[in-house]
């Protein structure tokens, strides 16, 4: 048995795989990171003896995530090669005592055995949400979708405006994000600002959308944060669909219909997104 024989590399792996079939990924666009557990940071124990890249200080001190074991996608890799070359596109990393430095234990063969450019904004998330639930929160997956980008250059800037036409085109969708979508303005990627700002939308909600770039979802497991991304991106492309034959001129679900909705299955929906 070796390192690529644990559950949660074969997890990793499958996340990548399918994100790349689905069309989420073209050429390196996109990154996902994962915060191990206890468990699983025990099994790779088994496997690393010694790093493979010293300590690198980071752009931003985390705290939160001191001691912590991150799966990363590489820098520069492409999501269709991790099932044949997965040591060249994720490793493993972990923060220091401090929350100040990182280093390599495994993987990220190529490029320099760099993280993901966005490793940065996805530390900001993954603190944000554990502080808010440890358990709850172990994923940050970015991806590319196409309606998804498309919706978010044709649609106002407003969280509640896109997360109520989202929520419109079908019961599963607060049902699947509860929360709403938050969405910010054009930026440049990979940057410290970029990574606070979104780290500010994810003290409220569990999806992210990057103007005309693509989408950010921090969720429990990878089952779960791919769904979320699933369900969205063809939420999206039903409305770009319905808007082109009927414009504005469509059915919607009621404020009251939201209500019986949210008390049939606990939701929770936010009451300024429930009203209409």
């Amino acid at each position: 048995m070796g390192i690529l024989d644990l559950d949660v590399i074969k997890e990793f792996i499958r996340l990548c795989e399918d994100g790349w079939k689905l069309g989420y990924h073209e050429y390196h666009g996109g990154n996902v990171t994962y915060r191990m557990k206890p468990e699983e940071v025990k099994e790779v124990q088994n496997f690393v003896t010694k790093p493979v890249v010293e300590w690198t200080e980071m752009e931003e001190k985390h705290t939160s995530l001191a001691g912590e074991y991150f799966l990363v996608k590489g820098a520069g890799e492409c999501f269709r090669n991790t099932v044949v070359r997965p040591q060249d596109v994720f490793g493993i990393v972990q923060i220091n005592k401090t929350g100040t430095e990182y280093r390599v234990l495994w993987g990220l063969e190529k490029n320099g055995r760099r993280p993901t450019s966005e490793f940065m904004p996805h530390l900001s998330i993954h603190s944000i949400k554990k502080t808010a639930d440890a358990e709850k929160y172990r994923v940050v997956y970015h991806c590319h979708p196409e309606n998804v980008i498309i919706l978010s250059a044709v649609m106002p800037h407003d969280s509640k405006t896109i997360t109520r036409a989202l929520w419109d085109m079908e019961p599963e969708c607060p049902m699947t994000f509860p929360t709403g979508v938050g969405i910010l303005d054009w930026a440049v990627p990979g940057t410290v600002d970029l990574g606070r700002a979104t780290g500010e939308l994810m003290k409220k909600h569990d999806v992210v959308i990057w103007s005309q770039h693509g989408i950010l979802v921090a969720g429990r497991d990878f089952d779960t944060t791919l769904g979320v991304v699933h369900t969205i991106e063809k939420s999206a492309g039903m409305l770009l669909r319905i808007r082109q034959i009927a414009g504005d001129h469509y059915d919607r679900p009621t404020e009251e219909q939201y209500r019986e909705l949210d008390q049939i299955f606990h939701l929770h929906l936010p009451e300024e997104y429930v009203k209409g």
